[in-house]
């Protein structure tokens, strides 16, 4: 711990005025801290590390009291135990950690400045999406539960394997059938890839978002935690209510209607349309904000 802040000390006294010169790199420095810096805070305040990073604070400011009054115990203690707790910290928060990677890896920044990338192929056909909603709001009629998991650009795999392989064209009807009560296949989520039924009574990671609603039982918890380990959509049908919900990017939309779930499903369905052409080419148009 001295000789941290005796390094500092010195580096602080090393600085002079005449010496500061601003160039490019130091422009761009700045802009990639910044970035670091917000998209960190944003990270933080969405998951339990803010409530650790309090008891870190008080920690830290008993620390600081220690050198100002020279208490040579604890800051051997300190300098001894900090190496093991930043293994520690990384412990605990591994799930966060994770999926803050994941999260990153998943943003597109270079496809907004690409304004000819290549558009991407069609991830299922409108026969499909009339298939998921009719049979979405025919389940919800008769209070059928039913967790359908939308594949997207991050595979699915790993979930695939927990479930029973069906590897069939979506149909309302073949959907509705797994999901009728007192059925092998009923239990547990299926997965769509594409037109395909790819594997049905899959399990899903539980989501630990403790604001999630009392009421809402272990599907929507199941929807919700596949929504913030993946990019899939995941359509949710309540048992209890019969109420037809989306969960997409960790955050939950409920009760919604047959044009809403179909809005949903058009936004990951990648169309091509004349529309998305012309931007492709000519970038966003000027009559929008």
């Amino acid at each position: 711990m001295t000789t941290f802040m005796d390094s500092l000390s010195s580096y602080f006294s090393s600085l002079s005025l005449h010496s500061l010169s601003i160039r490019w790199q130091d422009i761009v420095e700045i802009i990639i801290i910044s970035f670091l810096l917000y998209y960190i805070m944003v990270w933080v305040k969405h998951t339990k590390v803010w409530v650790l990073m309090k008891g870190i604070i008080v920690i830290l400011v008993f620390v600081l009291l220690a050198i100002l009054f020279q208490m040579n115990t604890i800051i051997w203690i300190v300098e001894n135990v900090l190496s093991i707790a930043v293994i520690a910290v990384i412990v605990i928060l591994q799930p966060e950690l994770r999926r803050a990677l994941e999260e990153l890896g998943r943003k597109t920044f270079i496809s907004g400045f690409m304004p000819f990338e290549k558009a991407p192929e069609e991830r299922f056909s409108d026969k499909t999406v009339n298939d998921l909603v009719k049979a979405s709001f025919e389940m919800g009629k008769v209070k059928t539960g039913a967790l359908i998991v939308i594949e997207q650009y991050v595979l699915l795999t790993e979930y695939e394997r927990t479930g029973i392989e069906i590897d069939a064209l979506i149909s309302s009807q073949l959907l509705i059938n797994i999901f009728e009560h007192n059925t092998p296949l009923h239990d547990g989520a299926v997965i769509i890839r594409g037109n395909r039924v790819v594997s049905a009574t899959c399990y899903l990671p539980l989501s630990d978002n403790m604001g999630i609603s009392k009421e809402l039982g272990t599907r929507h918890r199941a929807a919700l935690g596949i929504s913030e380990a993946t990019d899939s959509l995941t359509i949710v049908v309540s048992e209890e209510t019969g109420n037809v919900s989306v969960t997409y990017e960790g955050e939950l939309y409920r009760n919604l209607d047959a044009n809403g779930l179909r809005e949903k499903l058009h936004m990951i369905q990648n169309k091509e349309t004349e529309e998305k052409k012309r931007r492709l080419w000519k970038g966003r148009a000027k009559d929008e904000k």
